[in-house]
């Protein structure tokens, strides 16, 4: 946790209070389905939060350093929930989510880290509930940059270790979990110094209601 706090510490509010358009998007979403209820898992300073709770969507949130929640507390409604800790120790209460959005966080796990978090978050999902995921795609300009250390995956030059998913990992590790859609979506890039546009997967999950 304390590597988590010094690297947030060194780019608090980097990326600027704008959401990232995925966030806007799966807003858009979530409110045409109807759903309520949303957790974002590595929610870091609430930005992205923003286009759920302007809907009208309760929202809670998991992020591990105390400083990205301390800045997330000025610019939002006190009503938002955020429980202090890694994703790794999910379930952090008992609810069931109508949506759950995590962006840009699931390619810094390894494979098990990654294969827990994407159960953990079908299993809070409520029947008929939507999860969405944006991942590093292996078609971002970064991939290959760093040492190698397994399939897709490399340490950045700023010692971080990132999967790079294509096709298949989508559908490998998706695929039993309600995996509806998947595409390569393009994000631009506010933090100075960083690729002026990401390239990521927008990848949609569905949980079938109980019948």
């Amino acid at each position: 946790m304390e590597f988590w706090e010094a690297s947030f510490r060194d780019k608090q509010e980097m990326w600027g209070q704008a959401p990232a358009d995925a966030a806007r998007q799966a807003a858009d979403f979530f409110q045409q389905q109807g759903l309520g209820h949303v957790l974002i898992p590595g929610f870091g300073y609430g930005r992205n939060a923003r286009p759920f709770t302007a809907a009208g969507m309760r929202v809670t949130g998991i992020e591990i350093a105390a400083t990205a929640i301390e800045l997330a507390r000025r610019h939002l409604p006190p009503e938002v929930v955020i429980h202090h800790g890694s994703v790794g120790d999910m379930p952090f209460d008992e609810a069931l989510y109508d949506g759950i959005f995590c962006y840009a966080l699931i390619h810094l796990l390894d494979p098990a880290g990654r294969r827990k978090l994407i159960e953990d978050c079908y299993r809070h999902l409520a029947p008929g509930g939507y999860m969405i995921f944006v991942a590093l795609s292996t078609e971002n300009a970064t991939y290959g940059e760093g040492e190698a250390i397994g399939d897709n995956s490399f340490v950045s030059r700023h010692g971080v270790s990132l999967f790079f998913y294509d096709d298949r990992a989508v559908e490998s590790e998706f695929g039993d979990y309600g995996l509806i859609e998947a595409e390569e979506v393009t994000e631009p890039t506010r933090a100075e110094g960083e690729q002026p546009v990401q390239k990521f997967w927008r990848i949609v999950c569905e949980k079938e209601e109980v019948e």
